[in-house]
């Protein structure tokens, strides 16, 4: 299946989810979907720099946290929620372009260590400036509905998913591929490497931006500083290679995988589930290091395998 025929599928499942809420007025199933949708624009944030791109950052956290943060102070300051988390999205990408050109004189591992200090100069900072906990006024607790950021969650996960498709195949998307794969011969064969990685970073943190807005539109109080979690960095980046780094369609299914297996695992086994989540997510990736993607290739294949000698036709 092509990126963009993978792209439709993708949106009209989208188009299929606007119906839960006319459809289920249970809170807690519209919540466990808007926590998948979040996930998804989270992960295919983070597989744009690093799975197209081929720049592991670790400090995504970093941009998360500021889109939170941007979007959380203009909505309660009295703008629109969309303008709010427009506005997240546009720091965080600026942001990203201030330090871009200094961290990508960084490679491979020094860049991830350079990025994840980096998130973490934030979350210090933001969590000794702003420590107290972040609470919305009354009034906007009395309006609180669920539904609202759900079609937000909704809204930025079909995005993520278009910017992807659109990018996969684009000339832009194939100079990344090509920097993923080898940098220097890449720019051996005239691309602009600097450019691409930033236009990447660009993008990427600002859905990441734009993801943290709808973190903090969703929470009714956090503190501040949680959105700077590099849980939120690593969560990404479990979710994108359970799924499928590099792939359209893989921060979708580990997104639903992921989220499922967290809650479950949760309320089961309270004490053992990050351990029993750590087990599943190694041997998925050392059975199918593609990931999930990998794996229903691979099923797909060994169906239309058994089918041809079933019926005698050349396999």
């Amino acid at each position: 299946m092509s990126p963009r025929a993978g792209g439709l599928a993708l949106l009209a499942l989208f188009a299929a989810l606007a119906l839960l809420p006319l459809g289920v007025r249970r809170d807690d199933l519209l919540n466990f979907v808007l926590l998948i949708l979040l996930t998804i624009t989270l992960a295919q944030s983070w597989n744009i720099v690093a799975g197209y791109a081929g720049q592991v950052n670790l400090g995504h956290a970093a941009f998360f946290g500021l889109g939170a943060l941007t979007a959380r102070t203009l909505w309660i300051g009295g703008a629109p929620i969309v303008l709010a988390t427009f506005a997240g999205a546009l720091v965080a990408a600026a942001f990203a372009l201030l330090i871009g050109a200094a961290a990508f004189r960084l490679r491979g591992a020094y860049f991830a260590i350079g990025t994840l200090a980096l998130g973490e100069i934030l979350r210090t900072t933001v969590g000794n400036v702003l420590p107290e906990i972040s609470t919305l006024p009354v009034a906007s607790i009395a309006g609180y509905r669920l539904a609202h950021r759900y079609y937000l969650a909704l809204a930025l996960a079909a995005l993520s998913v278009i910017a992807v498709a659109l990018l996969a195949r684009s000339r832009l998307g194939l100079g990344m591929q090509a920097i993923r794969e080898d940098e220097d011969a890449a720019e051996a064969s005239g691309v602009a490497a600097l450019g691409l990685k930033l236009r990447a970073l660009v993008l990427s943190t600002g859905l990441a931006g734009a993801a943290g807005g709808l973190f903090a539109y969703y929470q009714i109080s956090y503190y501040p500083a949680h959105a700077f979690n590099p849980t939120w960095t690593f969560d990404a980046l479990l979710v994108t290679f359970i799924g499928g780094v590099g792939t359209l369609h893989g921060p979708v299914l580990g997104a639903i995988l992921y989220v499922f297996l967290k809650e479950y695992l949760t309320v089961r086994w309270v004490d053992l589930h990050l351990l029993i989540f750590g087990v599943l997510f190694i041997a998925i990736v050392l059975l199918f290091p593609g990931g999930l993607v990998q794996a229903l290739i691979q099923a797909g294949n060994g169906a239309r395998r058994r089918l041809g000698r079933r019926s005698g036709a050349p396999t």
